[in-house]
């Protein structure tokens, strides 16, 4: 995650990225309020993140500008970002390594793209973090100025926020397994499992408890899924039921998932009937 850095704009909005540097000083003026609006932001309505596998969502948008903006300079710049809180004062931001890429669409718009990049084994995110975020855009003209020196009221900014929103999901695991295998008609099948979900805190999955689940079963030959009843994990996540072994066939367990976790469905277990 890019580390970003802010000086308070008199709107009190956001004002300055400190674009790919450690750190920034407090600013002896504030940039003056740019010509530029943003519009038509995509993004994935939900992004799932793993215990520690760095994962990048791409977006799009549409920036407008004035005729007096230089969109096309070198030194101007733009991106998405999300946040939480209000986008004055953010309680939490997650953005790219890099800028957008804006190409020219018309004398007056350009159309972005990028990414948003989240590394959770280096304590990105934490389990607070799940749930619900909103997007915003900005940009950033510095006009010839010294990146690291600027005269600040001869840099421009402008940044958007509720554009859009977007979830991040705690990236969840399932498996199912039916014994005895093969099993005689009549008999009882025992179907367990473990639906797990990532610690962003430890980088570890841990045992998702107290959740409901749907066990299905397919007969061998077909795709129609049929839910035969619903169980629900125990403190340590893990899952078990029985049923009554009838004919050939599938069984797999299916989280429909939750504000903060993903949804997953299980690879099949395949039983013979005898």
């Amino acid at each position: 995650m890019r580390i970003r850095a802010t000086v308070a704009a008199v709107t009190g909005a956001l004002a300055l990225a400190a674009f790919a540097a450690p750190a920034a000083h407090a600013a002896p003026a504030t940039p003056y309020t740019m010509n530029v609006s943003f519009s038509n932001l995509k993004i994935a309505s939900a992004i799932k993140v793993g215990a520690s596998n760095k994962v990048s969502t791409a977006y799009s948008y549409t920036l407008t500008h004035g005729t007096d903006v230089k969109a096309t300079a070198a030194d101007f710049y733009s991106d998405a970002y999300l946040y939480r809180g209000s986008l004055d004062d953010p309680t939490a931001t997650v953005e790219g390594d890099d800028f957008a890429t804006c190409k020219v669409a018309t004398s007056t718009t350009l159309t972005c793209t990028g990414t948003i990049d989240i590394y959770p084994f280096d304590g990105d995110l934490t389990a607070d973090d799940a749930g619900k975020w909103t997007l915003a855009a900005e940009a950033t003209a510095f006009n010839g100025q010294n990146p690291s020196k600027p005269d600040y009221s001869k840099v421009g900014f402008k940044d958007q926020g509720g554009m859009a929103t977007t979830s991040l999901l705690r990236y969840s695991t399932l498996n199912t397994d039916a014994a005895p295998e093969p099993v005689k008609k009549g008999k009882t099948l025992t179907v367990t499992g473990t639906l797990a979900r990532a610690s962003w805190d430890y980088n570890k999955y841990y045992g998702y408890g107290t959740q409901s689940v749907q066990l299905q079963f397919a007969k061998k030959g077909s795709t129609t899924w049929s839910t035969l009843k619903t169980v629900k994990t125990d403190a340590d996540g893990k899952l078990k039921t029985t049923v009554t072994a009838s004919v050939d066939g599938s069984f797999r367990y299916v989280y429909a998932g939750s504000s903060t976790t993903s949804a997953v469905t299980s690879a099949a277990d395949a039983v013979d009937v005898q």
